[in-house]
């Protein structure tokens, strides 16, 4: 994602910048030392600056319960980060997806969401201790759309997504943008959950946001599940 910035934005510190790049990059939770080895700094120092990120609104810190020692600050983008004070824009990147896609002779839509497909499963994270749907989540926050998750007790799996990191490119030519985000979307699924379904993918206006992907099967259960078990534990 692009880190546009002003002087007084947090990002205008270039290891704060740095933080947020890794953290976007990543796609998944990490913690100070392990961002602090990856900057080759000192997790004090480290620490400091991704504090003011959290400040700022850009990260957000967890700490995960440990069965033994001080429990371990956890640090990933936050769902509605607006790097430099405005929604994220991610042209640069999509630009070169497009011209991955968009080889001589495959300009069909249907070569488009082939090539996204295999970006997709490029982009998925590994590890990092999250459930499949947690690991979801946390790679459409890290592209910068601002997702907010809607669960249907009958099984399904919503994702609402805020903000089109790709609208610029968007306004161009939208049928091939969208058709290469459906098929970013199955390769994540192909690789985070195979046993998930995309039975839905609704673009909107780019400028108004809104666009939904929606999900049936393993994913599905995972929320249905934690939100039936969340619904419980604040009956009890």
């Amino acid at each position: 994602m692009d880190l546009p910035t002003r002087p007084h934005d947090a990002l205008a510190q270039p290891t704060r910048a740095q933080l947020f790049t890794v953290l976007s990059e990543l796609r998944r939770p990490a913690s100070t030392d392990e961002l602090a080895e990856r900057l080759t700094l000192h997790p004090n120092g480290v620490r400091v600056h991704l504090d003011r990120l959290r400040e700022a609104g850009l990260v957000t810190r967890e700490r995960p319960r440990q069965a033994r020692g001080r429990p371990r600050d956890m640090w990933m983008v936050a769902p509605d980060a607006r790097p430099g004070g405005d929604p994220p824009s991610a042209y640069a990147d999509l630009g070169r997806w497009l011209a991955r896609a968009i080889a001589p002779g495959k300009s069909r839509l249907r070569a488009v969401e082939a090539a996204g497909r295999e970006i997709g499963r490029d982009l998925a994270p590994q590890g990092g201790g999250l459930s499949a749907e947690e690991r979801m989540q946390a790679t459409l926050v890290s592209l910068g759309f601002q997702p907010e998750r809607e669960v249907d007790p009958a099984g399904t799996l919503n994702y609402k997504l805020c903000n089109c990191p790709y609208r610029d490119v968007v306004r161009e030519n939208q049928p091939v943008v969208c058709t290469l985000h459906r098929g970013m979307t199955r390769g994540l699924l192909d690789s985070i959950s195979p046993q998930t379904r995309l039975v839905g993918f609704v673009p909107r206006d780019p400028d108004a946001a809104g666009c939904l992907i929606e999900l049936r099967g393993a994913l599905a259960d995972e929320a249905v599940a934690q939100a039936s078990a969340a619904g419980e534990s604040d009956k009890s």
